[in-house]
């Protein structure tokens, strides 16, 4: 893709801005990786339950995951959790359920609208072990060796350092901490019209890279007993000409790893 990763980021932030304010997915039409317009629908297929749905505020669940990291993450109470990508909150309220008054969860969000949102929606929940901050996740404001475990669902992809990612992930964990990750990732290339499209890439496609790459960034970061927990064909909607070219590419996997 001919664009620098800020570049890439602002078209990212800016296609989420618009997916809030129009009440869509994150593509201009359809869902690939989500869709505001069904949220439950989408939630319960990629693992969520009807409890975890009702669990939550109205308004928390956009429908933009590709799995449900939560379900694996092996929680528990007193932990400090820590959010990739927290979005409207829906994950880091679940989370928050389970760590208890005694834990707490933070939530990181490159989108100012989406920090405001997920606010706005922890104050109708009442939730006191919850704060959104306002970061990249390439660079954390989140302090050395204080996080029990992390967690994030279909943000990763986005990207475009993905080694920094990873690297601060790592940074931020304390020893034997976790990374418990839901994302997108290819079995093969895809076609250069996917992969030079802005549309496609804030859709979850086409800054997803190839399971072994992935996995070997997790690698390179420090984690050790790293495990793909499950992974799945994800289905993608008809919302690009080039999209047969992605049918069977692009799975949703479910993998753990830890510092």
């Amino acid at each position: 893709m001919e664009k620098n990763p800020e570049e890439i980021k602002k078209m990212v932030r800016e296609g989420y801005v618009k997916a809030i304010q129009k009440n869509t997915g994150c593509c201009s039409s359809g869902s690939c990786c989500g869709s505001m317009s069904q949220p439950r629908v989408i939630s319960e297929k990629v693992g969520y339950s009807v409890e975890d749905m009702n669990a939550v505020p109205e308004g928390a669940n956009l429908g933009f995951g590709c799995g449900n990291p939560v379900a694996f993450a092996a929680i528990q109470e007193g932990d400090v959790v820590l959010d990739l990508g927290s979005g409207a909150g829906f994950d880091a309220f679940l989370a928050a359920q389970k760590v208890g008054k005694t834990g707490r969860v933070i939530g990181v969000d490159m989108t100012p609208e989406m920090i405001a949102k997920a606010g706005e929606n922890a104050g109708k929940g009442d939730y006191s072990n919850v704060e959104f901050r306002l970061g990249e996740i390439e660079s954390l404001p989140v302090e050395d060796r204080s996080v029990d475990l992390i967690i994030s669902n279909c943000v990763i992809n986005l990207s475009p350092e993905k080694e920094k990612v990873f690297k601060e992930a790592f940074r931020v964990l304390k020893p034997g901490g976790k990374l418990m990750v839901s994302d997108l990732v290819l079995t093969r290339d895809l076609s250069e019209g996917l992969k030079t499209s802005m549309e496609a890439y804030v859709g979850c496609l086409a800054g997803a890279i190839k399971k072994d790459d992935y996995l070997g960034l997790i690698r390179a970061a420090g984690f050790q007993d790293i495990k793909v927990i499950s992974e799945a064909s994800y289905p993608v909607d008809a919302m690009f000409e080039d999209l047969k070219s992605a049918e069977g590419a692009v799975v949703s996997m479910k993998v753990s790893a830890v510092k």
